[in-house]
């Protein structure tokens, strides 16, 4: 176990967690956060009006419509997620730093659409996203011809310069819905559109937004991948835009009910994308009762009412491919394999490792801490579940790193363990679920303590 992720169980700071009775009740995700960042910036690049219903008020989207607004869009909040976005038909140069505070998808994506713009724009965020890496993104911008100045690594902060862009036919090394929407969003003013084949299908709501704002573009599957090809000349147009719940969201109450007896719980308006449900696969293989109802289309995006139910679990080895579909959900699937008879296996997660924190360690050394035989490996992560007993001993105060998921995570594994598990930092659960405390505890879970402000280096608004 790393040495400072862990302290004793007596100190009790930020949130407890301790066991509950049966969840029960029907509640609604917040926004999904890809499609709000999504919506905020096509919006933005678009002419005309985007009013966007549902939009999740997470700091992280808060960051982004804040930084939309630096880039001259008028942005106005019209009542509780519901926003509306008045754009110019492209960017202009901020007068000041764009401080994208905790969003790693928030910063990558708006420097895809600033780069084809002829400015200079400045980029930080706080302690945790100024430790992240962003070459993966810089890579492509700079062979279409955009440059930049930044700390080692291509850490931020960072100065992009945009301007005339070449067209180029990109792979991204790794699977990365960032990295593929970063550049179709610059090739949106490359001088000959853009090509981007990823060779393991990721995420594709920045296809699907853009068709919905109004451009052409042609994907096409090859094998277990995609290649999309967007054509210049593209002119977006402004829409209205519905965000459904947030699969990464949901999976907490989700998983909640599966592990707490007697438990049964309903979240509404789920988004059922094909490149977003991993996690109900693999849930469903270790045996969860999950059913799907009220299927419907809103906003070009399949949606349904998701209920999980008290089950015994078994582990499984969760295929690696499947990892782009639930790549932020890893954590909270450790939770649930803790719960289960037999061992989990999960590879191919590296992309875990650079996240908001390292997820492997901080989920592996959790785990441990509460009592559970996990095994950490480079790539992956092997949980040896305790059976359908409940007999997690928990008693552990986590160190979360600033991370949301994780500390979310583990006060899901507090609600069924034997005894209480704390979380610090518990106000950077705000960064993507605002209201998962009222939420959880509305459904009857035992949560004490304050979430707080949030508490990166910088603040978040």
């Amino acid at each position: 176990m790393a040495a400072g992720l862990m302290t004793t169980a007596e100190e009790v700071f930020g949130l407890t967690a301790t066991r509950s009775g049966a969840l029960r009740g029907r509640v609604r995700a917040p926004g999904d956060k890809s499609i709000s960042h999504r919506a905020l910036i096509l919006g933005a690049l678009a002419t005309g009006a985007t009013e966007i219903r549902g939009l999740l008020e997470g700091d992280d989207v808060r960051r982004t419509a804040a930084a939309m607004a630096a880039f001259g869009a008028g942005v106005e909040r019209l009542g509780e997620g519901h926003w509306r976005i008045e754009g110019q038909g492209g960017l202009t140069e901020p007068d000041d730093v764009v401080d994208c505070g905790n969003s790693g998808t928030g910063v990558r994506l708006i420097m895809g659409a600033a780069a084809g713009y002829d400015m200079v724009s400045l980029f930080t965020g706080d302690r945790s996203l100024r430790g992240r890496p962003m070459m993966r993104i810089l890579k492509p911008l700079g062979l279409m011809g955009a440059s930049w100045r930044s700390r080692a690594g291509g850490r931020l902060p960072l100065a992009l310069q945009g301007g005339a862009l070449k067209t180029i036919a990109y792979q991204p090394p790794e699977p990365s819905a960032q990295v593929k929407s970063a550049v179709l969003l610059a090739g949106l003013n490359a001088d000959n559109g853009i090509e981007v084949f990823e060779a393991e299908a990721t995420r594709d709501h920045t296809e699907r937004m853009l068709r919905g704002f109004g451009a052409s573009l042609d994907v096409v599957e090859e094998g277990a991948g995609r290649r999309i090809i967007l054509p210049p000349g593209q002119k977006l147009t402004g829409v209205p835009v519905h965000v459904p719940g947030d699969p990464s969201s949901a999976a907490f109450p989700l998983v909640a009910a599966l592990i707490i007896p007697g438990s049964e719980v309903t979240v509404e308006g789920l988004l059922l994308n094909p490149s977003r449900i991993g996690l109900l696969d693999t849930l469903g293989e270790m045996g969860a009762d999950l059913s799907v109802s009220n299927i419907r289309d809103e906003g070009g995006e399949t949606t349904g009412d998701v209920t999980a139910r008290y089950s015994a679990l078994v582990g499984v080895e969760v295929p690696p491919g499947r990892a782009p579909s639930m790549i932020d959900e890893y954590p909270i699937l450790a939770v649930a394999a803790a719960f289960a008879s037999g061992r989990t296996v999960m590879r191919g997660i590296g992309e875990l490792r650079v996240k908001e924190s390292d997820r492997i360690a901080l989920t592996a050394a959790g785990l441990a801490a509460c009592g559970v035989t996990v095994e950490e490996e480079p790539a992956g992560l092997i949980v040896e579940g305790c059976g359908h007993n409940g007999k997690v001993a928990g008693g552990a105060s986590v160190t979360t790193h600033g991370d949301h998921r994780i500390a979310m995570s583990h006060l899901v594994l507090g609600m069924a363990a034997q005894a209480p598990i704390s979380v610090d930092e518990p106000g950077m659960i705000a960064t993507s679920f605002p209201t998962f405390v009222a939420m959880m505890r509305g459904l009857g879970a035992d949560l004490a303590g304050e979430t707080g402000p949030a508490t990166g280096e910088d603040g978040d608004a």
